[in-house]
Formats: structure tokens, C-alpha cells, sequence
């Protein structure tokens, strides 16, 4: 796990530098599992990921590993299903844990540093095709989007609110007895309109609680997330 981590650091300190100051930033979304013996050095490396500025990284917790005897308190069958999902866009027969898929398209063994690095690192250069803001006032969130130039296909504007840091300490199952440590919990996903990725396009939601938001652009049928911004 050491070896792990240190290869991610030195690799981030690599391409942190040479991030085009016009690129968008990247969602890194992690499908990790309570009881998954593999996923903790997974999530270590997500943790990791969330305190850079260019990556929004986020923490799916997915209910399938739950019989081995231990639930996992934030696993959803709806993570479950975009994994799924993911898997069959890319022609894939099988999932696991742990798995990052990096900007909705690039898919790496969660606990791999230097393959998760460097498929940040690629998407970190392309350039933001869409300015994307948001704006709270109370219960209410304003959502901006605009294509920069042209139109950006048929898209699915998504909803996402997440749980920032939490430990949880594992009685049962394949990590019994460990105290394990999670940023970024997803506990909500929400698709709430399409757009078709042409002109401006504009939307007021209501909203409720403290957990921090995101709001992600992506090509319909699961394609690439072509912008992110996140409202803590």
C-alpha cells in the first residue's frame, strides 16, 4: 500500500504542473465496497485525489459485497447500477471493486496509483467546452450551463450530493475490526434535465440539507462527463 501511494504522489506532483489552466476538472468516481479487503487503499487514494483543486472525486458505495457479513452503511443499488451500467457501455462482462471510471469514459482498477494518475492527467488537458455555474440563495440552486462554441450533443444534467468525510469502524466481514476512514460519500444522484448541448441552458432546483453538491454535464447514455463544478 505504501508502494502505492508514494507512486500516486510522485506522478501528481508530475502532471499537476503541466494542467492546461483552461481544463476542466475531473470527476473520478470510485466504486468501493465496506466489504471489499482491496478497496481501502482505493479509497485512501480518493482522498487523496479531493484535495486537488482540478479533480472533483466522488465515493460510490456499492451493495453486492453486503452477504459477505458486514452492510456497508452508504452502499444504494442505484451505485450498483451505474456501475452496471458503465460496464456495459464499455463492453465489459464483469465489475469489481475497486474501480475508478475518470471523466465517465476511462475505466482503472481503483487501487492502481500510477494507471489512476495517469488517466487524470489526460483528462486534466482537455480543454472546458461548457462554462457551467452554480449559485445557492437558501433552499434554491441556480444552474448556468453554456456551450463555448457550437453544440456539445444531447446531455444529461445530474444532480449530486455527497457526505465529505466520515470513519466507520467495520465489525464484521472481510476488514473486521478495522477503522476505516471515507471522503466523499455520494448519498444522492439525481438526473433532473437533459439539454441538447446547444446555446445556454438554465435551471432553478430546490434543495434542502447541508451536504455538499455537485452538478455534472454528461453525454446521454453514459458517455463522457464533459463538465462538473462542485458547491461545498
Amino acid at each position: 500500500m505504501r508502494v502505492l501511494i508514494s507512486s500516486f504522489l510522485l506522478l501528481f506532483l508530475t502532471f499537476t504542473h503541466s494542467v492546461s489552466a483552461e481544463g476542466r476538472p475531473v470527476v473520478v468516481e470510485l466504486f468501493t465496497s465496506q466489504g471489499c479487503s482491496s478497496c481501502p487503499p482505493a479509497d485512501e487514494i480518493l482522498t487523496r485525489l479531493s484535495k486537488q483543486k482540478n479533480v472533483i472525486a466522488l465515493s460510490l458505495h456499492v451493495d453486492y459485497w453486503d452477504y459477505l457479513g458486514w452492510k456497508d452503511d452508504f452502499a444504494s443499488k442505484a451505485h450498483s447500477d451505474r456501475q452496471r451500467a458503465y460496464a456495459r457501455v464499455a463492453s465489459k462482462r464483469t465489475i469489481y471493486t475497486p474501480q475508478m471510471v475518470i471523466q465517465g469514459t476511462s475505466h482503472a482498477v481503483g487501487n492502481r496509483a500510477s494507471d489512476v494518475a495517469s488517466l487524470v492527467a489526460h483528462h486534466s488537458n482537455k480543454l472546458n467546452v461548457v462554462d457551467l455555474s452554480l449559485k445557492r440563495n437558501g433552499n434554491k440552486l441556480a444552474i448556468t450551463a453554456r456551450a463555448k462554441s457550437g453544440s456539445v450533443g444531447r446531455t444529461s444534467i445530474q444532480l449530486v450530493r455527497f457526505m465529505p468525510r466520515k470513519s466507520v469502524k467495520i465489525r464484521a466481514g472481510e476488514l473486521a475490526g478495522r477503522q476505516l476512514h471515507y471522503t466523499n460519500i455520494v448519498t444522492e444522484w439525481h438526473a433532473l434535465s437533459q439539454w441538447n448541448g446547444h446555446g445556454e441552458k438554465t435551471l432553478k432546483v430546490d434543495i434542502t440539507g447541508d451536504d455538499a453538491i455537485v452538478v455534472l454535464i454528461q453525454s446521454v447514455g453514459l458517455g463522457p462527463i464533459i463538465a462538473a463544478e462542485v458547491l461545498h
